[in-house]
């Protein structure tokens, strides 16, 4: 078994296109001997987003702190927050961003892509 806190997983910045003051840490994946699945912690800084995507893999979300808004495939933007979990289908187009003054932050689980 393997217990970890949280706030000493390194964080690192989000580098890819179109994302915007994005954070993440890989609280648990592949280096914990996780083959299957990985646990993702995304901090979405304000005015910060998340490029509007889709990928092959599903994924549950859990909303950690703050809030922040959720655009679905239509392009709805419909506002979540701490207390709220979502589910993305695998290619389901969606996007994360935070137009407010306090970081969003979220839990990401997802098959291991690889």
């Amino acid at each position: 078994m393997i217990i970890k806190n949280n706030i000493d997983v390194p964080e690192d910045s989000v580098n890819e296109e179109e994302v915007k003051n994005v954070k993440r840490r890989i609280l648990i994946g592949p280096d914990d001997g996780s083959h299957n699945i990985i646990m993702r912690h995304f901090k979405v800084l304000p005015e910060g987003h998340t490029p509007f995507h889709s990928h092959d893999h599903e994924h549950v979300v859990k909303i950690e702190n703050g809030k922040g808004i959720v655009v679905n495939e239509e392009g709805e933007e419909i506002v979540v927050s701490a207390g709220q979990s979502l589910f993305v289908k695998g290619n389901e187009k969606h996007q994360f961003k935070n137009p407010f003054n306090e970081p969003f932050e979220f839990l990401c689980i997802i098959l291991n892509p690889e």
